[in-house]
């Protein structure tokens, strides 16, 4: 099932950088995740309850819905620090510092909490993380958006840990919906104290996407986080954090060529690229 669990995680890449790519460019980011979480559901909803109807309503546990409650209150703070940061620096900034930062943390966390060791391969995992964090952070010219970038990396590792447990009580697609469900209602909930916040930008409701736009990124983002939960499921999380990694170059790249984030582009690309191998140095 390892091979599977490879393809999952690489279409999973590719839907994720897909949608951060536009959500970078809508103007109003999580304004943009408000409509697309909830345009998410509503479109998911009869697909998935027809589903479940149709392999005799499965029973779901109560650990399953918690799980789900839990990992959406860290995603909810994983929308509003990756708006934050998106509002203050570039795409191939923010998204190799988010992705990096959340393997790193696991590894503080092993270290100085559970007493693990490292070996040399992964020491140089580590050395790569650092080095392609620091590469990517020197081209900003006030790193405004680096405290908020590594900060979504800390959600992603706290969500992630949480589904790691949660997927495995019930049905990836059942609580891949629920966990879409209850984030969808809490970000309709705080968009307002978003604004009183300044994490959304002055005048960014004038700027959010259509609703068919939002439609596609929402779909994007619950299909791309289904093949995740779905790789999850079915091998451990050392062979699929490296993988989904892959994005993370892939998206450096499109923003200096197509956003023309062309500040220090190489030293951007390396970094990114340092950042990917660190990761899969760590899982070895």
């Amino acid at each position: 099932m390892i091979p599977v669990a490879i393809g999952l995680a690489l279409a999973a890449a590719v839907v994720h950088g897909t949608w951060n790519v536009l959500v970078k460019v809508s103007g109003d980011p999580l304004t943009t995740f408000q409509r697309g979480t909830v345009l998410a559901v509503l479109i998911s909803g009869v697909p998935v309850a027809i589903a479940w109807f149709a392999i005799g309503m499965p029973s779901i546990s109560v650990a399953a819905i918690g799980f789900a409650v839990v990992s959406a209150v860290f995603e909810l703070a994983y929308l509003w620090l990756l708006s934050a940061a998106y509002g203050r620096g570039e795409l191939s900034v923010v998204y190799p510092i988010a992705r990096g930062s959340a393997p790193l943390l696991a590894v503080v966390i092993g270290i100085a909490v559970l007493g693990e060791r490292l070996t040399a391969l992964q020491l140089a995992g580590v050395a790569l993380l650092l080095g392609g964090i620091l590469a990517v952070t020197l081209p900003q010219t006030s790193g405004r958006a680096t405290l908020p970038a590594l900060m979504t990396g800390v959600a992603i590792a706290a969500y992630t840990a949480v589904d790691r447990v949660g997927v495995r009580l019930t049905l990836p697609w059942v609580y891949a919906w629920m966990l879409v469900a209850v984030l969808a209602v809490l970000v309709t909930v705080t968009l307002p104290l978003a604004g009183r916040l300044h994490i959304r930008p002055e005048g960014a409701g004038e700027r959010a996407p259509s609703l068919p736009q939002a439609a596609l990124i929402g779909m994007f983002m619950w299909s791309g986080y289904l093949l995740v939960l779905l790789a999850l499921y079915i091998a451990p999380l050392s062979v699929v954090a490296p993988v989904r990694e892959v994005a993370v170059v892939a998206v450096a790249v499109w923003g200096v060529w197509k956003l023309r984030e062309r500040r220090s582009a190489a030293l951007k690309i390396a970094g990114a690229s340092a950042t990917l191998v660190g990761v899969a140095l760590l899982a070895i």
